[in-house]
């Protein structure tokens, strides 16, 4: 694991399992299958294709704090859209940058406007402690002199 490898290689690792909701779903049902899914955000997709991508953080600002019902709220209303998207050519670290500038917990995974996963920034800080404890664990042998030749 490096912070140069592509975003796929991280897909591939996780798994390309995603869960979505369609736009005139009530923000009630998105935040249910969050839930059962422990995750915090699904793109939202019609026909194939992402229109958006909903979020807790959304739900917190856009409807709890405008008095707004999730049972009487539809996804379209709230979703964030347009959507960042990478592509699986993307590294890491330019996803770590990407969402860090701004401010996203949550990257969709596009290829030819197919959806091929979502990558969190968890998901990023995971692979990044992976490839530090891996270089660390090459420095240590390198320096007690087991480090092939």
């Amino acid at each position: 694991m490096e912070l140069t490898d592509k975003i796929n290689r991280l897909i591939e690792c996780k798994g390309k399992e995603v869960w979505s909701i369609q736009p005139d779903a009530l923000v009630y049902q998105a935040l249910e299958t969050m839930a059962q899914r422990n995750v915090g955000a699904l793109p939202v997709m019609l026909e194939g294709k992402l229109l958006g991508i909903i979020s807790e953080r959304d739900y917190a600002r856009k409807l709890i704090l405008h008095g707004k019902s999730s049972r009487e709220t539809y996804v379209r209303e709230v979703m964030s859209s347009p959507v960042t998207t990478v592509t699986p050519e993307h590294r890491v670290d330019e996803c770590m940058q990407i969402m860090t500038t701004r401010h996203l917990r949550h990257l969709p995974v596009v290829s030819q406007d197919q959806l091929l996963g979502i990558i969190s920034i968890g998901d990023l800080v995971n692979w990044i402690i992976s490839a530090q404890a891996a270089t660390i664990q090459h420095l240590e042998s390198y320096i007690a002199g087991n480090y092939p030749a």
